[in-house]
């Protein structure tokens, strides 16, 4: 009788799993020979061809330089006679600016109402008035509203210096502190020739025109800023506009 060989449990011709070799060591580089570099990064076909790194020099580039108000966010409000294009300056200015920026109508927001309307042309009254108010905070909440969410706005009203119910301070405690006011007073004879390009209830007597212009030149001395639009266009007032805004954030 034949015994195993090994030592194992298996005798002799019977099969078995038999343990794998281990793989053998890497064989390391003989001293002073040199080591072989890694292969080179494979480059793109010729329509694409790889962008060059740009070289660290610690330089950063600064964006464009926007003029004007720039990216500020701002509440204006655009005062001025009936004609002397407030809501057409406004609405052009709130288009074009680089930010996101509303434009809010007072006369807009009055025609909200629909029966009932007060119009203040037939009187001035209790009635006028109190429509009045209620736009006017209807359009300071509008504009609240706005700038709590990063938009700026601008408004546009008929404010009186010489009358304090529709005066500047009722929209400062409506918008905030931080309204910016400016002034857009062209002469009476280029009012006159825009108010008598109006329709509806818009367009206004001659009479009429001449009594809120001549109230508007209470604005002088006042310190508020005011632009003489008479030879401008819509485009070069709504850049005046722009140009006085930078002005007074500076």
């Amino acid at each position: 009788m034949h015994q195993g060989v090994g030592g194992g449990s298996a005798g002799w011709g019977q099969s078995g799993p038999h343990p794998a070799a281990p793989p053998p060591p890497p064989i390391p580089p003989a001293q002073g020979w040199p080591q072989m570099p890694p292969a080179p990064a494979p480059v793109g076909p010729p329509s694409h061809p790889v962008a060059p790194v740009p070289e660290a020099t610690g330089h950063i580039p600064l964006p464009p330089a926007v003029p004007g108000t720039g990216a500020a966010t701002l509440a204006v409000l655009l005062i001025g006679p009936a004609g002397a294009g407030k809501t057409t300056v406004a609405r052009h200015w709130a288009s074009t600016r680089p930010v996101p920026t509303a434009h809010v109508s007072l006369d807009d927001v009055r025609e909200w109402v629909c029966s009932g309307f007060a119009d203040p042309q037939a009187g001035w009254n209790e009635h006028s008035e109190a429509q009045y108010r209620l736009a006017r905070r209807t359009c300071g909440f509008a504009a609240r509203n706005y700038l709590a969410n990063g938009i700026s706005c601008i408004l546009d009203d008929a404010v009186f210096p010489d009358r304090p119910v529709v005066g500047l301070g009722g929209w400062k405690r409506h918008v905030g502190p931080t309204l910016l006011p400016v002034v857009l007073l062209p002469g009476l004879e280029i009012v006159l020739e825009r108010n008598a390009a109006r329709s509806g209830n818009r367009r206004l007597s001659d009479e009429e025109v001449a009594r809120i212009h001549g109230r508007m030149a209470g604005w002088y001395g006042s310190g508020l800023p005011i632009i003489d639009n008479s030879h401008l266009d819509v485009e070069g007032t709504a850049r005046a506009l722009d140009e006085t805004l930078a002005r007074a954030l500076a």
